[in-house]
């Protein structure tokens, strides 16, 4: 079995979000468009052949699909997605490409163009919270409150201070 993540676009941009998408991530692709046979009655301006759901991978086999809803549920940060980077440079590329509102940066999170959330951390920051004494874990969580963007470095510092 596989569970597939649905996004939903309040503002019809299912098939532009997908390509985004698509385009920051390596091994990437849309491999489904669903098409609306008839206008959607509960979709305000839509018409037949519109598009319904995009459905997509990213870097290889994380199953995503967007569907154009309409305006009734708008994005929050109560949903992430976390990435694990393995080095500064790929955690600089991942903000470069995914925070469209610097304003919303804190801790690794941040925004996109479309309102979604995206929590940006060193891949080994997961195992650093399992290991350790307590002490170095609130170090370590002290550290990454006080940032917005995160810095390999000065977690590191955290962690091993």
């Amino acid at each position: 079995m596989n569970i597939t993540t649905c996004l939903w676009s309040p503002n019809n941009k299912a098939l532009e979000m997908a390509e985004y998408y698509c385009s920051v991530f390596p091994d990437s692709e849309i491999t489904t468009t669903w098409l609306y046979d008839e206008a959607n009655p509960h979709l305000p301006g839509s018409k037949a052949w519109d598009v319904m759901i995009v459905e997509f991978t990213l870097l290889g086999n994380n199953q995503f699909a967007i569907l154009n809803g309409g305006p009734y549920f708008n994005h929050s940060c109560a949903a992430s997605w976390m990435i694990p980077c393995k080095d500064q440079e790929e955690l600089d590329y991942y903000y470069d490409k995914l925070s469209a509102r610097p304003e919303a940066e804190m801790c690794g999170w941040t925004e996109d163009q479309f309102g979604v959330s995206w929590q940006l951390i060193p891949e080994n920051f997961t195992q650093y919270m399992k290991s350790g004494t307590a002490e170095w874990k609130s170090k370590l969580m002290k550290a990454t409150m006080d940032m917005k963007k995160l810095s390999f470095d000065a977690i590191e510092k955290a962690y091993n201070s």
